[in-house]
């Protein structure tokens, strides 16, 4: 190569080692015209005085960003973002027991998962059953710590949860029972709905029994009865409408919304009619029946009810869970129902046929302030203690209402509950 080649690639050269000069100048925001006292602290850093790192640079350290802490940090939405979901605990104690619910953040059960507590560092209870439920009985009363065990691709609290298990059942409702109640689209309705009467014996049930002068008429709804045109039922002469809120499952014992619960409830109202609730229970302890009267007071939340609340006990064709109760087991359970719902400020009741009162309840031990709603059908009630509600046919026919339905006479005087 002769000597012109030469200088032509040293030049060459040159101008390119000094554009990558100027690109490293102007990246460290040290170009020409910019930041004139950044290039003086260099410089003066180069004379042996303590330099000074600029805010936002590295400095002239080119390996500086790998004792950077802060260098790969994200922002708190992309943080965020990232996080594992959290889970935390919910528990109650109604009498020697203890129910644990897995929620995650928004409150909602966590389910699917094979979840796992430990009470007081030692004894381990999981989730079989998947459902975000674990449920221990046969507990002695007194404080616990329960820590939920670590899972896979979730946070857990770091600390674990002070619960006091109590030693008997107060008869106070259940803050959180609204995590227990399932709708018919979870669960097996044709088998857990036991609570449709049987057809009656043609000819012994009067027709139609109209209004004395002190007595009020009136219907008791469900969802076997359909879609109602209220406002047909309010022209008919119906002066009340006693509702089914739900029922516990006569199979799995689980505590079901009526389908029709919040479309008959909102539609008598809006027609005028006043309006009371009945639960027809499978409950076989009397925490089961506090769980009962829970779900009742939850769902009527927000509702004006100017009739009583009834816990519905009569069979269930013979195979419902809590149809073999001893007569003093079932008196515990109208009577823990019935207190829970007094003690929430409502009224109380009880509907029974005569022969269940007569024979499958003690009615010598429960309070008389307590609401009885006689099942009897005939022209005249036979029963010989007291009742203040009398249901005396299921094959009444009314006006809005397609195919049969309960009829029943009132002698109450009550001033309405509402929130």
């Amino acid at each position: 190569m002769d000597s012109r080649l030469r200088r032509i690639a040293l030049l060459i050269s040159l101008l390119f080692l000094a554009a990558i000069f100027v690109v490293v100048l102007y990246t460290n925001g040290l170009g020409p015209g910019q930041n004139r006292e950044a290039m003086q602290t260099l410089t003066e850093s180069e004379s042996g005085e303590e330099p000074v790192v600029l805010e936002g640079q590295i400095g002239n350290d080119l390996y500086g960003w790998m004792s950077d802490d802060d260098f790969f940090d994200i922002s708190r939405e992309e943080a965020e973002q990232n996080a594992l979901p959290g889970l935390s605990m919910i528990a109650t104690s109604v009498e020697k027991d203890l129910r644990i619910k897995i929620v995650d953040e928004e409150g909602y059960p966590a389910e699917g998962e094979f979840f796992s507590v430990v009470l007081n560092g030692e004894d381990v209870y999981r989730d079989l059953d998947r459902d975000g439920m674990i449920y221990v009985a046969d507990l002695k009363a007194g404080d616990y710590q329960v820590t939920l065990s670590e899972m896979e691709g979730y946070t857990v609290p770091s600390s674990p949860m002070s619960v006091m298990v109590k030693a008997r059942v107060e008869y106070v409702a259940i803050g959180d029972i609204s995590l227990l109640i399932k709708t018919e689209e979870e669960v097996d309705a044709l088998a857990e709905d036991s609570s449709r009467r049987e057809e009656p014996a043609a000819g012994s049930e009067p027709t139609d029994i109209r209004i004395g002068n002190q007595a009020r008429f009136g219907i008791d709804v469900s969802k076997w009865n359909g879609e109602i045109n209220w406002d047909k039922v309010k022209d008919a002469g119906v002066e009340y409408a006693i509702i089914r809120v739900g029922y516990r499952g006569s199979v799995t014992g689980s505590l079901i919304e009526d389908p029709f619960f919040r479309k008959n409830v909102e539609g008598a109202s809006a027609a005028g009619i006043p309006i009371g609730v009945y639960f027809f229970t499978q409950a076989v302890t009397e925490v089961e029946a506090v769980e009962e009267a829970s779900m009742v007071l939850e769902l009527c939340k927000g509702y004006d009810l100017t009739y009583p609340i009834f816990i519905d006990t009569e069979g269930a064709g013979g195979n419902g869970r809590a149809d073999a109760l001893e007569v003093d087991t079932r008196t515990a359970v109208c009577q823990a129902f019935c207190e829970t719902i007094r003690r929430a400020g409502k009224t109380a009741g009880i509907y029974a046929s005569k022969n269940w009162f007569n024979n499958r309840l003690d009615i010598s031990h429960l309070p008389e302030n307590y609401v009885i709603w006689l099942a009897e059908y005939g022209d005249a009630p036979t029963y010989g203690a007291d009742y203040h509600m009398w249901q005396y046919t299921s094959s009444g026919r009314i006006t809005g209402i397609e195919g049969r339905v309960d009829l029943n006479l009132s002698y109450l005087e009550l001033e309405e509950q509402s929130e």
